[in-house]
């Protein structure tokens, strides 16, 4: 189990179908958490079950020995619609896939440094396990130009590890320059949108200066689109912003729920995995990589996402429900704003779209936020039940969803 599902209510959940979840106790919910984002097409989609199950009749295995026609596939799709990604290779999760982009930026750099973004989240391994959110105590004032503790999000971190590890702000590109003075840094990975602490955007020209200044020191940009990727767009949040990262991860909505991570980008970085040279090549290695049914359901995925018609339902309901909730706030007079990407939206109440976590520190009130989640769950509305967590709109969602959504939240409204 992840102990990141250990959360007040413990609710047990039992199955799920579209839009709604249900639990042990009979209870129905329209759900707005998808698992923490994966379930871009709604719960257990029969094209997508299809597959799956279709990949079992014809009795498609784990081979463990050269490439199968569906991996191939797979790979094929996710280099025609991904603009950075010229070849990939097929992990479990996007915390491996994170390992692994770290680890080639290394080999490809020869350095050992990286920098991370205070409030992102790129996985459980040490070299990226730092706290998401951290109080304003444990961090200290916002420094610019400057850098951040390491603050580990887990215990058995070696501090010889965490000697490379620089922590930044995000949206800070002065405080990215200024610890590259400093270090030999290998890359910077970064969630190009902050969607473990809601849903916090770069600011305009913030990436393209990233992609920018990473280019001048010799280092890597790395874009972990576990959560952005496929959810924000086809063709990730890249192809929103139209900036062209080195590598790029996904996990999560590529598979609509099913377990697997990507890595990818350009083609010389990449073939560090098969450089023949045994100093020089990078291991990848997993026994589960690229697993049939999951790779199954990957390509069912991406076929259904080429229908441009997904994302306009997608924006549609999130521009609906965004006034909704926004009409709602300001009848109510209470200070709140909604941040929404496509699909992906988050209530902050303060009076504007924080910028970096000592923004959402200095600005959210948490204790209404709690509140307000936990009186939606007791009325059917199922979010996350912790502060800054995303909200995620599902294909299967519908203008009823919408509206039922928006009149629980009047009533409850009432009751805060």
């Amino acid at each position: 189990m992840s102990l990141n599902r250990k959360v007040d209510p413990n609710i047990v959940f039992t199955h799920a179908k579209g839009s709604r979840i249900f639990d042990a106790d009979g209870n129905e919910y329209i759900d707005f958490h998808a698992a923490f984002s994966p379930h871009l097409l709604g719960h257990n989609h029969p094209t997508i079950n299809e597959a799956v199950c279709k990949a079992m009749d014809e009795e498609w295995s784990l081979m463990g020995s050269g490439v199968t026609p569906w991996e191939a596939r797979l790979a094929e799709l996710l280099c025609e619609v991904i603009p950075s990604v010229e070849t990939v290779q097929i992990t479990n999760t996007g915390s491996e896939a994170n390992a692994h982009a770290i680890t080639l930026s290394r080999a490809w750099t020869g350095r050992d440094h990286i920098i991370l973004m205070l409030g992102g989240y790129n996985g459980w391994h040490n070299d990226v396990a730092r706290a998401v959110m951290p109080t304003l105590e444990e961090i200290g004032p916002r420094l610019s130009a400057g850098e951040y503790p390491f603050l580990p999000l887990s215990a058995g971190i070696p501090e010889t590890t965490t000697k490379h590890l620089h922590i930044v702000n995000f949206n800070d590109i002065e405080s990215v320059e200024y610890v590259m003075k400093k270090y030999p840094i290998a890359c910077v990975l970064t969630e190009p949108v902050l969607q473990n602490i809601g849903v916090l955007p770069p600011q305009e020209g913030y990436l393209a200066s990233l992609q920018k200044i990473c280019a001048e020191y010799g280092t890597l940009l790395v874009f972990d689109e576990v959560k952005t990727g496929f959810r924000s767009a086809l063709g990730g949040y890249q192809s929103i912003a139209g900036v062209m990262p080195d590598l790029s991860v996904f996990g999560k909505a590529v598979a609509n729920g099913y377990p697997l991570g990507v890595i990818g980008g350009r083609r010389e970085i990449m073939d560090l995995f098969a450089d023949p040279d045994p100093s020089r090549r990078v291991l990848i290695a997993g026994t589960y990589n690229a697993h049939p049914m999951s790779t199954a359901a990957a390509i069912a995925t991406i076929e259904i996402l080429h229908d441009a018609s997904v994302y306009k339902q997608l924006e549609d309901l999130g521009s609906r429900l965004q006034a909704g909730l926004e009409d709602l706030f300001s009848e109510k007079g209470m200070t709140a704003t909604v941040s929404r990407i496509g699909s992906a939206f988050c209530v902050y109440f303060c009076d504007h779209v924080p910028t970096d976590w000592h923004d959402v520190l200095e600005n959210h009130d948490f204790d209404l936020d709690r509140r307000y989640r936990r009186l939606l769950i007791e009325h059917g509305i199922y979010h996350f039940p912790l502060a800054c967590k995303q909200g995620s709109i599902s294909a299967v969602h519908t203008e009823e969803d919408i509206a039922k959504t928006l009149e629980i939240t009047h009533d409850i409204l009432k009751r805060i």
